[in-house]
């Protein structure tokens, strides 16, 4: 062997030993992550808990101001929409409501003139023809390009919400809902934090809640960020429903459904059961509230103290209303 292969194993050995120093002496990131995790999870005590828990109470806690997503008083339209598919739905809505209205006028327009033009006293003597290959043509091909024009937008539309695999597969946060006669069960799987949603009694409404909508423990979440829905139910199908977010999701026993939503704007969005599933159909409201990212911390660490201090199976809803 000669003397400059020599040299260059002893370089090469003397490189594999410092790397393993340096390695031993520097911590990885991972170990970091972890010892950063043992330290926020140590427990608190119990003021430090109680704490926690009034923080996450305030962030729910009814403000009739942060109202935005809730029916109106004689409202005919939609909701402000506050979600990108929301916001696209509604001029999509708009725009065919035009176009019905204007075949409506057409069509209305022709039966007059029909009516007045050839009448028995007009037109005593009918006319024989029975096809006119233009006047064909004409109500075949205009009726074909008005569905082309609504069908490209709608299969746009249908595609960012049921479709979209890059949004729903990569979201900033999960949520479980299982639906049951007659309220819901939630879960953050990431977050270790299940419990159930039920409607508050009229008795018990804070001053200036909806009556029908309000509930004891609604969903919480960060603004601007990508909400998956996981859908399923444990007796009938129900339908879990946000008019505000554009959002209609089936809850199907032994299925489960996945949907997504982005709330771009912070406050109290209000929606229900959407499926006839008995006789407390109408008691199934759902309450989102959209808090700035901060908000949401500080209640996912008081959420995680009071429904594991309560217990999340709460069996309130059986009770008869």
């Amino acid at each position: 062997m000669t003397q400059k292969t020599l040299m260059n194993l002893r370089t090469l050995t003397l490189a594999a030993l410092a790397g393993l120093l340096l390695m031993q002496a520097t911590p990885s990131r991972a170990a970091e992550e972890a010892a950063t995790a043992a330290v926020a999870e140590q427990p608190l005590t119990a003021s430090e808990a109680k704490a926690a828990i009034d923080v996450a109470g305030e962030i729910t806690k009814f403000d009739a101001a942060n109202v935005i997503g809730a029916p109106k008083p004689w409202q005919i339209s939609y909701q402000d929409a506050e979600s990108p598919v929301m916001q696209n739905l509604v001029p999509l809505h708009d725009g065919v409501m035009v176009i019905i209205a204007l075949i409506v006028v057409l069509v209305l327009g022709l039966l007059v003139f029909v009516m007045v033009r050839f009448n028995k006293r007009t037109n005593p003597k009918p006319q024989t023809f029975t096809h006119n290959k233009i006047v064909e043509i004409v109500w075949t091909v205009i009726p074909i390009l008005i569905l082309v024009g609504i069908a490209i937008p709608s299969l746009r539309l249908h595609y960012q919400y049921y479709n979209n695999e890059t949004i729903i597969s990569n979201p900033d946060l999960t949520i479980k809902v299982v639906a049951h006669q007659w309220y819901w069960s939630y879960e953050y799987p990431a977050q270790n934090i299940a419990f159930d949603s039920n409607i508050t009694a009229d008795k018990d409404l804070p001053v200036g809640a909806p009556r029908l909508l309000e509930v004891d423990n609604p969903i919480v979440v960060p603004a601007g960020k990508v909400v998956r829905l996981q859908i399923t139910s444990a007796d009938v199908i129900h339908a879990w429903a946000l008019p505000a977010f554009g959002i209609k999701k089936g809850a199907v026993p032994g299925r489960l459904n996945e949907t997504w939503f982005k709330a771009e704007k912070e406050g109290i969005y209000y929606g229900q059961c959407s499926v006839l599933c008995g006789k407390l159909h109408g008691y199934m409201p759902v309450k989102i509230i959209v808090v700035s990212p901060e908000k949401f911390e500080q209640w996912v660490r008081g959420a995680k103290l009071k429904y594991a201090t309560n217990g999340w199976m709460q069996f309130a809803a059986l009770e008869s209303k």
